[in-house]
């Protein structure tokens, strides 16, 4: 999972550069380094805590499987809908557009609902690491309420606007 991460990442970092070029612009810094350190915390402590249990395969861990590779392929679905504007860290480009799939207007916030959550409960489910869950998933929900109460802020504030002005 670490590796795919990895390979997102990078298609991230590629997009981020090229929005910055063109005169985008990136918000809530805070919140995105947090988010960073928390997920990189997080994947530390369930391969400790994994390692240190000597955790067996079992229902558990196949359900925690699935979550994973649900996971993954919500984000590939985002990231291939969103295209060159997908970032890891929260951007908008000049004259950001709403991206109108179905997905964005059934489910607000696809990427974390569906992708990060089921991602990190996999992860805990896969490898049995409760201590894990209960010590940085609240701090990580914190997190990821704060990126989503300012994505919402950005989506009324300008996001919207700009697609109005553009039909």
């Amino acid at each position: 999972m670490f590796i795919i991460r990895l390979v997102f990442l990078r298609l991230s970092i590629r997009n981020e550069k090229v929005i910055l070029a063109n005169g985008g612009k990136e918000y809530g810094e805070k919140v995105s380094k947090a988010i960073t350190v928390l997920h990189i915390s997080f994947y530390l402590a369930v391969a400790i805590e994994v390692y240190c249990r000597q955790s067996s395969f079992d229902t558990t861990s196949l359900l925690g499987l699935s979550l994973m590779i649900f996971s993954v392929a919500i984000l590939r679905i985002v990231t291939s809908l969103l295209g060159p504007i997908w970032t890891i860290k929260l951007m908008l480009v000049n004259d950001h557009q709403f991206v109108d799939h179905w997905l964005f207007k059934t489910i607000k916030h696809p990427n974390y609902y569906l992708n990060i959550m089921p991602e990190l409960l996999g992860i805990c489910l896969l490898g049995h690491a409760w201590t894990s869950a209960v010590i940085i998933l609240p701090i990580y929900l914190l997190a990821l309420m704060l990126r989503i109460r300012e994505e919402n802020r950005l989506l009324v504030e300008v996001i919207i606007p700009n697609t109005r002005l553009k039909q």
